[in-house]
């Protein structure tokens, strides 16, 4: 938690503010059991206030200065009951303020905190939100930073109030009869051993009850992105019964938790109902004395602070709880927010002078935290400025793979990669993905209009270019059909489109930025052969001085590219030439045409 306090340093006056509010409710709280003594001693029982045994000089002081020194007994009940009005009122003031204030701190720290950890995700590279795992950010995010949230308001306002009353409390109960003291002392090590010791087992229990909701998140994200694929398969009683199991298991670890912690409140009942028979019966046999002072008054009072003392006791087992879980839950968070981004920029944002777009130099890569051969393995390329290039090879050869250490997704295991005359390592983040409109095999689209959705490829992109760049990619003529045209608004993941409609407007968004290079990942695989024609041809008219790094299955979508790298099956370009060339040269590409070859004909068959 300490790693997380300077979140708090922004609303160190409100957060300051808070316990001095609680400090007067707590006082006004402590003064009513003593105020609702008076009544009953010099209101209702008769006892004169200068009564040596049963009087006091507080309450002296006050009648005379509102009363005067002939006041009767409803007058007297009347000023005391008038007093508790005004304590309860002021108390209450002190309670609303310090809610107030305390809620204003625990929100702006929830806030600034939640910020930054989504800050840091969108900086972490790849392979880092892979191994935490999409439900578990989500997690963190939500509920960690709630739990965090809700223990820095409890302790805003409880840390003052539960020791106070307890302090406060025992102080009070003193002043009327040392014997009553003893009967809080006997009563409290039993209630402190037994706080503790159930403290202490549920305490590694909150950890497990955040990873089961890891768990519970991962599963329902999964179901819910994928649901045409269950439904299509018939498989929704699979995942119900996938889902049953992960939220059973975080189930059981709650109702170990709840077991635990069920036993706390009733041990303190028990012993506030033994505290209270004592006090009374030590009460009694005081009262019988008549020189012991005791009234029904002081009984009364006496049984209020013990209330009081162990409900301060509750408060504190509160207190304990939150803070478990808000330990448990601030690992995680802190976790997140200390994990540096394993693939830092640099500082350029140009390259030098180069007649190469793109070189790669003796690149060996692959996926971190894997064992086995590398994906790619001593890959050297160059790709000029304005130069079309494809990338073909077998399922699973690395197309993928290489287009994605162009953005620094990855970076290479061996070998450097440089973008116009420069290593990628010395750009910005930023400035380096700036020069590149990316297109992935998958189209993420987001639940927004056609128009901002292109817009991300350019946030300030005018309604000419929106509509140019989507002409470019073919979509126009499905956009204008809409009745809002470029206004539709876009279901989540794109899901109201087809697959070729989402692909469409991910290569506009990806040409609306006007890159200097255009790397498509399989982007038209789900386009027909005409369709994806034109496109083919809209880009060789507009983007003549874009270099263009194209990834296809088919051979009639790379075979118009300047050049086409053919991927081994080893990770490695052993020919890289125009069509005509490679059917001369490489095996491995005529193989390709061949099996493609065999396809069409089967299917005309």
């Amino acid at each position: 938690m300490k790693k997380l306090l300077p979140y708090l340093k922004p609303y160190w006056f409100v957060a300051l503010i808070s316990p001095l509010m609680m400090i007067g409710e707590v006082l006004g709280d402590l003064c009513l059991p003593y105020l609702m003594s008076y009544i009953v001693n010099f209101g209702v029982d008769g006892y004169s206030p200068t009564d040596p045994e049963h009087g006091s000089a507080l309450a002296e002081k006050l009648i005379k200065l509102f009363l005067g020194t002939d006041a009767t007994r409803m007058e007297i009940i009347i000023l005391f009951g008038i007093l508790m009005l005004c304590v309860t009122l002021v108390g209450g003031f002190f309670g609303t303020f310090c809610a107030y204030t305390a809620a204003k701190a625990s929100q702006g720290f929830g806030n600034d905190l939640r910020r930054d950890a989504y800050s840091r995700v969108m900086s972490l590279s790849v392979e880092q939100t892979d191994k935490f795992t999409t439900g578990s950010l989500v997690t963190r995010m939500t509920n960690d930073i709630t739990v965090l949230v809700e223990f820095v308001e409890h302790m805003l306002r409880m840390v003052v109030r539960s020791p106070m009353f307890f302090i406060g409390g025992t102080i009070m109960l003193l002043t009327l009869n040392v014997n009553f003291g003893i009967v809080l002392l006997c009563t409290l090590p039993i209630q402190l051993f037994a706080m503790v010791f159930i403290i202490r087992r549920a305490v590694p229990l909150f950890s497990e009850v955040q990873r089961k909701l890891d768990r519970i998140n991962s599963v329902a994200r999964e179901n819910i992105s994928g649901a045409r694929v269950i439904k299509a398969y018939v498989r929704e009683d699979y995942e119900c019964d996938r889902f049953e199991i992960a939220n059973s298991d975080m189930r059981g670890v709650n109702l170990k938790v709840a077991l635990l912690l069920a036993f706390i409140n009733p041990i303190l009942i028990i012993s506030l109902a033994f505290a209270t028979v004592a006090i009374i019966y030590i009460g009694g046999l005081q009262a019988q004395i008549e020189s012991a002072g005791m009234t029904t008054a002081s009984l009364m009072a006496a049984i209020t602070y013990v209330t009081q003392v162990v409900n301060s006791l509750m408060m504190l087992t509160m207190i304990f709880q939150t803070i478990s879980r808000a330990g448990a839950s601030s690992k995680r968070i802190v976790e997140v927010l200390e994990s540096k981004p394993v693939i830092k920029g640099g500082k350029e944002t140009e390259g030098v002078h180069s007649d190469y777009a793109i070189e790669f130099r003796g690149v060996d890569f692959k996926y971190p935290n894997t064992v086995g051969k590398n994906v790619l393995s001593d890959i050297s390329l160059k790709v000029k400025k304005g130069e079309t290039l494809a990338v073909i090879g077998a399922t699973g050869s690395g197309k993928s793979s290489l287009i994605s250490l162009i953005p620094r997704y990855y970076d290479a295991a061996a070998g450097k990669v440089y973008i116009n005359g420069r290593e990628i390592s010395e750009y910005s983040l930023p400035a380096l993905r700036k020069k590149i409109g990316y297109v992935m095999q998958k189209s993420e689209l987001f639940s927004d209009t056609i128009a901002n959705n292109i817009k991300w490829g350019k946030d300030d992109a005018t309604a000419e270019e929106i509509r140019a760049a989507a002409s470019i990619a073919q979509a126009d003529t499905f956009v204008s059909e809409f009745t809002d045209g470029y206004d539709t608004f876009i279901a989540e993941k794109g899901a109201s489109l087809s697959g070729g409609q989402k692909q469409r407007l991910s290569i506009a968004r990806a040409l609306v930025r006007k890159p200097e290079i255009l790397i498509l990942d399989d982007a038209t695989s789900a386009l027909d052969l005409a369709t994806e024609a034109k496109l083919q041809a809209a880009l060789r008219e507009t983007l003549a001085d874009t270099t263009v790094i194209m990834i296809a299955q088919r051979i009639a979508s790379v075979r118009h590219a300047d050049r086409i790298a053919v991927i081994e099956s080893d990770g490695r370009i052993l020919h890289c030439a125009p069509h005509e060339e490679l059917l001369k040269i490489s095996e491995t590409y005529r193989d390709i045409c061949a099996s493609q070859r065999q396809n069409l004909e089967g299917g005309a068959n």
